[in-house]
């Protein structure tokens, strides 16, 4: 399948249309828009089988308007510069939509994971975290990694570690990484943030009621047929909580295949399947398509692309019949397929802001690392306390008592999940708004990807201009 330009070049090409709309000098465009730094660095890997192998690895970091730079590290056998440095410079803008004080960085190690031991991969990463911290590319206050593509709380955990051993002098070793094991200064929630995100973000999309009449869409998420690429991390979490939500899942592509029910699929039913039979096809009642790429094509009201970049191109972007397309993934879409889908109306909610949950909810657990304590446990306690008694004085005055269960709810203080969700939701809700009020201020052909560009470049300009740097 033809994929067009290289992926560094359509972000390059997706701010170049961005800041054509802006009045910003172009040397600060130019700012922008150029990587700081990439390292790239190789390091021998002995296996387990005694034989030697040569890994190689990447590092980003795109903007240091604001310090730390943040960005997930990705084990892939695809990885290299160009994919770093775009990666890189999508979490600049994403950080920047969603009002998270980072810039944007990347990392990569070029591997398939399957094909290394646990203990090959943690010998990968503790060597990966070392040349890291050897060129001062980690740290709380200079550049904090997550999870991403091809890796999780078990390679962030071997990260701090790693980091805490070389820094045993830094009080606060904890915070240069993010996605960690809640019992290794993890924060609750940040496993499906992302997905949530995607979900809050659908939501807020579907809520307005204009945008919706003009796709001919009744308002609300409730009885909205899904397709979601990728039952992974994201893809698995933003299909269950639209499906809580009201929506209805009629297809789940996967790797080696697809199913389609214009009923409705079950989840869970599908996961628990595939992880006894190793393959999610040959479920009960549903369709098996073979050629995955083909669900993409089926007939929905959203589209959720959650897997890998470009995957809707100027193939098959005339064929998809969804009129929402919620970019889980970054980069799901190539610029060539992103201006057939806009001149087709259909409503393309960006990556830049769409699958920014993770990183805000990193940044919750930055924040806590720094702070030392976990959120809710100060407060908790008297929340309840306050409201108890103010419960009881309404009683009181009405003569009228609430049942046991009525009252634990309503007393309920907010523990970190609760406080991480609520956090979440305000800033996916507010970040859409500001995207769509910028879309409106420039006009009707311009769709939210560009304005959501045009919200970043907008937000880092000021840092630049306060830095008295540019005029």
């Amino acid at each position: 399948m033809s994929q067009g330009a290289s992926f560094l070049a359509q972000v390059e090409a997706s701010f170049d249309r961005a800041a054509a709309l802006t009045k910003h000098h172009p040397t600060l465009l130019g700012q922008i828009r150029q990587c700081n730094t990439v390292v790239q660095f190789s390091f021998p890997l002995r296996r387990d089988d005694g034989t030697l192998e040569t890994i190689h690895a990447w590092r980003a970091e795109h903007s240091q308007h604001k310090l730390p730079t943040k960005g997930g590290i990705r084990y892939d056998v695809n990885v290299d510069a160009e994919e770093t440095m775009a990666l890189a410079a999508l979490m600049t803008y994403k950080c920047a939509v969603v009002d998270v004080p980072f810039g944007g960085a990347k990392g990569g190690i070029a591997i398939s994971r399957h094909k290394y031991s646990e203990g090959e991969l943690e010998r990968i990463t503790r060597r990966y975290t070392f040349e890291l911290v050897r060129k001062n590319y980690i740290g709380p206050g200079i550049d904090v990694p997550a999870p991403d593509f091809g890796t999780g709380p078990k390679e962030m955990a071997w990260i701090a570690d790693t980091y805490a051993q070389i820094r045993s002098d830094d009080l606060n070793a904890l915070g240069c990484v993010t996605g960690k094991p809640v019992q290794l200064g993890g924060i609750r929630g940040r496993t499906e943030a992302t997905g949530r995100g995607v979900y809050f973000g659908v939501r807020e999309a579907c809520d307005v009621v204009e945008d919706m009449k003009a796709l001919g869409l009744t308002p609300g998420l409730a009885g909205k047929r899904v397709v979601v690429q990728g039952l992974g991390n994201v893809g698995y979490h933003a299909a269950k909580f639209l499906e809580e939500g009201g929506a209805i899942i009629v297809g789940i592509a996967e790797r080696e295949g697809a199913l389609h029910n214009p009923k409705g699929l079950d989840l869970e039913k599908v996961v628990a399947h595939r992880k006894e039979k190793g393959t999610c096809l040959g479920f009960p009642g549903a369709t098996d398509i073979t050629q995955s790429l083909s669900a993409l094509e089926l007939d929905c009201d959203i589209l959720v692309p959650a897997a890998l970049e470009r995957q809707l191109t100027a193939e098959n972007a005339p064929k998809i019949k969804a009129k929402i397309i919620a970019e889980g993934a970054n980069g799901p879409t190539t610029s060539e397929a992103d201006a057939i889908l806009q001149q087709r109306g259909v409503l393309v909610l960006p990556d830049l802001y769409l699958n920014a949950g993770g990183v805000t909810v990193s940044y919750f657990e930055w924040l806590k690392n720094l702070s030392h304590v976990r959120f809710g446990r100060m407060e908790k306690r008297f929340d309840e306390g306050f409201a108890r008694g103010l419960l009881g004085g309404v009683e009181r005055l009405t003569g009228k008592a609430l049942g046991m269960k009525e009252k634990a709810e309503l007393t309920h203080g907010a523990d970190e999940i609760d406080l991480v969700n609520s956090g979440l939701e305000e800033t996916m809700i507010g970040a859409y708004q500001g995207v769509r009020d910028t879309k409106v201020a420039l006009g009707a052909s311009v769709d939210l990807r560009t304005a959501a560009m045009v919200t970043a470049i907008d937000k880092v300009a000021v840092i630049y201009r306060e830095m008295g740097i540019f005029p």
